[in-house]
């Protein structure tokens, strides 16, 4: 079975994770939040193919030794999508450590805020040979003279965009003309 890791897999891309569900894969789901991960695991209807991983991603020790449990568990990831705030600087290297350490080839969905520097973040990210490297803008919608931020239905729609295009950058909503962001 196909296994993938959704960073933020309970809140905004909740539909991201049940999606993957849908199309074949196992998901291990990293959160912080309980009470959003039964909601999810009920959402699913099968216990069997989701893998909660209860971690607070700044603290790379205990996420480190959670991927490590969770590729042990369920096998090689295929796909990791990955919304990680400033705050966990440490926490896409972790990731990235790990699940390359098998030789098996991958995706990595990285998904970012409408003012990241592309360029400058995908430098940083120096993904391996054996992994393929996305990024995933989010930015915000123009309705008429107003402008607002994207619905987590919009965010999830477009990351499962991103991911069945496969482009190395892809745009959720638009990030110009930059002064009409809201």
């Amino acid at each position: 079975m196909k296994h993938a890791l959704i960073v933020g897999g309970t809140g905004m891309l909740s539909n991201v994770s049940l999606w993957l569900l849908d199309n074949g894969y196992h998901i291990s789901v990293i959160a912080r939040n309980p009470i959003r991960m039964k909601n999810l695991i009920e959402k699913t209807g099968s216990e069997r193919k989701i893998t909660p991983i209860l971690v607070d991603y700044t603290n790379v020790s205990e996420l480190q030794a959670k991927i490590k449990d969770t590729i042990k568990q369920n096998g090689n990831i295929d796909i990791v999508v990955a919304w990680i705030h400033s705050s966990g600087d440490d926490a896409l290297p972790i990731i990235v450590e790990e699940v390359s350490k098998d030789k098996n080839e991958w995706k990595l969905f990285h998904v970012l805020g409408s003012s990241s520097n592309l360029e400058k973040i995908k430098k940083k990210a120096s993904a391996p040979n054996n992994c393929t490297y996305h990024q995933v803008q989010l930015g915000f919608v123009i309705e008429g003279v107003n402008s607002r931020w994207l619905t987590n239905q919009e965010i999830s729609n477009g990351i499962i965009e991103a991911i069945k295009k496969r482009k190395q950058v892809f745009t959720v909503g638009v990030i110009e003309p930059w002064e009409m962001r809201p």
